[in-house]
């Protein structure tokens, strides 16, 4: 626990700045040199594949056609090549030598603003990668019906003209690769297809989660009851004894820090600047917006503040009513700026240090008076006429700190600092020496006398009305209230799994909001404890599965934590710690167990009720990307990064496997597959964006011919590339854009998850590129993945490194209603408007 312990401690010292390093731009291009490699070998895979396909096909075709029609001969003769090639062959070369091109100039990019470094650099390798395939969509007919074609236009008697023109099949390309799809036989004319908004909306209802772990400042008590504080995008307003939330939803990246108004009604919010999804920066700015209505009062200093506002670097005056705002921007001068709240105009700005910046305030009785701290240093400013004047803080004879974490004024007006050696040092105006600097020597701020507080850093202090003080620690996790000498009157240790205080918001006398560094909210006090009424994920969210049967979903994290919610009580039933982490999960559709697959190829099924592992096992040495049940419960699908897909016979209602065979034909990794309804065939996506189909129930064979499956009917539908879900993909997208997608149990909508932060909501199916798609705001990095419940009423939403899960209420178009999939789509096109934030 110590050593865990101090590593929060220094993430949470140096996470407010978010330089760009050296090795995270090696790493960078490292993985987009695996990318290429990996797309070249598939590319070479995907042709060697095709030129067998094709061998195979053209001479018996040739046969058939001679042994029918002699004179058909003179007429393949004619579209023959001197070496033996046919044109088809020439066309399939021709689209791989297009793929290897565009292979090359392209680089996998994230995008999003939690993971970007140089915005400049970054925008031009999107421009580079979106000039990768300019044209997304083409038609084209398959080999098959050209050689059909020649077949008919040599006049044989009864030809199937008719049957030609409804074999027709789709191509896209994706990073210069042609990914051929099928039109299923119920559509007649695909060029008719009209795609519409889907009549269903979201509406955010709930958000899980709270950012403790590298913010402070950031969790404030209001008079109406509610705890305020931020995740990603979204600020909350939790109502602590009705368990209800209200969110503001006006900021357009990952929020940073808060501010009360001394009035206690109005807040102040700044952000992150981040980038939009061609990779130019945004601008960011501190809204400042009424917490009774949710309304924005003013914005203030858009496109001021480089890369952002920096963590914990809000401030309302005070002895002014809150006339003025103080601000200090994530640039490397960390400048600091005082605003007119009013007017919306800036008073007075200056530079203040290179090093990390964790905290400012006014003095409560002079506003021309505001103090910073950070590394190594506290700053005591005074402005004067729009001009400020710097005085450090002088440590004599003490230890300086290497961080200064927090400070507070006391009722008597001296300022108290919490540092990470653990002491609280009380600071004084100390006349100037004269005899040792002479007459120009100025008066001085100097440490009274120093305080060992905690094991470990201080990191938050709370001055209460009766004058006396909290602190709450890092290694020790415990607060500790002092009396106005700073003598300790109570104590109260925070249990382990919470981690360590991150800051204390008074509710009343004795009750108090204690925010950890583990992500969690706990309420409580020093009489009687405290528990927890907001928990987390403390690192990336991949794996996402809701119940077949109940309100219940799971998550699990590179934290290892896998745990389960409940969407009605909007609260986590239960977490467990793995040994590995979880990237993948799935229930079984008895809804007893749940199967979580793991970073190292290991796969754990747990018990729902004793949360205990009945059944392990091991697939390979690679992470595991996908679990999926079949929908009957015979068999468990396992996808796996060794390019492999593992099926398992399942018995004892999820409670017993045996392995019953293996996939094997992909050229790299896993990444979606879907089962059809009656349990026997597989669908399945790759890293290098293959569609492949499965004879399970026959020996797990590869079905060569991709075009008898057009009309296969899945179970579920979260493959990322296929014809019905053609069109979510933009114009321009690299196969990274969109990590997820899910079709409604319905059948009548599909959730999808980019790369941007951001949700979309379309129609199913939706085959034609360009479909327009209702988008929703809220996370502040790349979304990972979005699952339906199990009647369709909530859709679940999670953030890679925002830790972040909103649930979202299904509205409109009869949720939760069944329907059969039209065979064609609603003639009528409309825009995709930006629908309102609420």
């Amino acid at each position: 626990m110590d050593s865990s312990t101090n590593s929060l401690d220094d993430v949470s010292a140096d996470g407010s700045t978010d330089y760009p390093d050296r090795n995270s731009t090696m790493e960078v291009r490292l993985q987009a040199q695996e990318d290429e490699i990996t797309l070249l070998k598939s590319s070479l895979a995907d042709a060697l594949r095709r030129i067998r396909v094709h061998d195979q096909l053209l001479p018996l075709l040739k046969q058939q056609l001679i042994a029918v029609n002699p004179s058909a001969a003179r007429v393949l003769n004619q579209v023959s090549y001197p070496d033996g090639c046919t044109s088809g062959r020439k066309l399939s070369t021709s689209s791989i030598n297009d793929g290897f091109h565009h292979a090359a100039a392209a680089a996998r990019v994230r995008r999003n603003s939690e993971k970007l470094g140089n915005p400049e650099r970054q925008r031009k390798r999107l421009d580079k990668k979106a000039a990768s395939s300019a044209n997304l969509l083409t038609r084209s007919p398959s080999l098959e019906n050209r050689a059909k074609e020649l077949i008919a236009s040599a006049g044989l008697p009864g030809s199937r003209r008719g049957t030609y023109s409804q074999e027709q099949s789709i191509k896209m390309f994706i990073r210069g690769r042609p990914i051929t799809m099928y039109v299923p036989s119920n559509i007649q004319n695909y060029d008719n297809l009209k795609m519409e908004l889907p009549s269903e909306r979201l509406e955010l209802d709930w958000v899980y989660g709270y950012r403790g772990r590298d913010c402070r400042a950031n969790l404030f008590f209001l008079p109406s009851g509610e705890a305020v504080y931020f995740i990603a995008c979204v600020i909350v307003l939790y109502h602590i004894n009705n368990r209800t939330q209200r969110h503001y939803r006006k900021h357009t990246d990952s929020v940073r820090c808060l501010a009360l108004h001394p009035d206690k009604v109005r807040v102040a919010s700044g952000q992150t600047a981040g980038v939009d999804k061609d990779g130019k920066p945004m601008q960011a700015c501190v809204h400042i917006w009424d917490s009774t209505t949710l309304v924005t009062l003013q914005q203030i200093g858009l496109g001021n503040f480089q890369r952002g506002v920096g963590m914990g670097s809000l401030a309302f005056s005070i002895g002014d009513s809150g006339a003025f705002l103080s601000v200090i921007d994530d640039s490397n001068e960390h400048i600091l700026s005082v605003w007119d709240c009013t007017k919306g105009t800036k008073y007075a700005e200056i530079k203040t240090t290179n090093e990390a910046v964790f905290a400012v305030d006014f003095n409560p009785s002079d506003s021309t008076n505001i103090i910073t701290c950070g590394k190594s240093h506290v700053y005591f400013w005074t402005l004067t006429a729009g001009q400020f004047t710097k005085k450090q803080g002088i440590f004599g004879k003490y230890k300086k700190p290497k961080f200064i974490h927090c400070f507070v004024f006391s009722l008597t007006g001296d300022v108290l600092t919490g540092d990470s050696e653990g002491n609280i040092l009380p600071w004084a105006k100390s006349a100037a020496d004269t005899k040792t600097l002479g007459k120009g020597a100025k008066e001085t701020y100097q440490i009274v006398r120093p305080i060992k507080a905690h094991e470990g850093s201080v990191f938050t202090l709370c001055m209460l009305e009766s004058g006396a003080l909290l602190s709450g620690g890092g290694k020790d996790r415990k607060i500790i209230r002092w009396s106005a000498d700073l003598a300790p009157e109570r104590e109260v240790e925070i249990p382990e799994k919470f981690g360590a205080v991150r800051t204390v918001a008074v509710v009343n006398d004795e009750e108090l909001l204690v925010g950890t560094t583990r992500n969690a909210i706990l309420r409580g006090s020093f009489s009687n404890g405290f528990v927890a009424i907001v928990q987390g994920h403390l690192d990336e969210m991949w794996g996402l599965a809701t119940h077949p049967s109940q309100d219940l979903f799971l998550s699990c994290s590179h934290d290892r934590q896998v745990c389960l919610w409940n969407t009605e009580e909007h609260n986590l039933d239960w977490c467990i710690t793995l040994e590995e982490y979880g990237l993948c999960a799935d229930f079984c559709p008895s809804g007893s167990v749940v199967s979580v697959g793991l970073s190292t190829g290991r796969w754990v099924v747990l018990d729902l009720e004793t949360k205990e592992v009945i059944s392990e096992s091991i697939d390979g040495n690679e992470q595991l990307s996908v679990m999926r049940y079949s929908p009957d419960g015979r068999f468990l699908a396992v996808g796996s990064h060794d390019n492999f897909i593992y099926i398992y016979s399942v018995t004892e209602s999820g409670r017993r496997y045996s392995r019953f065979g293996r996939c094997n034909g992909h050229s790299s990794f896993i990444t979606h597959l879907d089962w059809s309804k009656d349990g026997g065939y597989i669908v399945s996506n790759s890293g290098d964006y293959e569609i492949l189909y499965w004879d399970i129930a026959g020996g797990c064979k590869l079905l060569r011919n991709r075009f008898e499956s057009k009309d296969r009917e899945w179970a579920s539908f979260t493959c990322v590339l296929g014809f019905h879900v053609i069109g979510v993909w933009l114009e321009g997208s690299d196969g990274t854009d969109i990590n997820a997608l899910c079709r409604s149990h319905n059948e009548k909508i599909v959730a999808v998850a980019d790369d941007f932060c951001k949700v979309h909501l379309f129609q199913y199916p939706c085959p034609k590129p360009k479909a327009p798609s209702h988008k929703y705001e809220g996370h502040g990095s790349h979304v990972t993945n979005v699952c339906f419940t199990h009647n369709d009423s909530h859709l679940l939403s999670i953030g890679g490194k925002d830790t972040c899960i909103l649930q979202w209420k299904v509205t409109g178009g009869g949720a939760g209603e069944s329907r059969e999939v039209p065979a064609s789509v609603s003639s009528t096109s409309t825009s995709s408007p930006e629908p309102p934030a609420t």
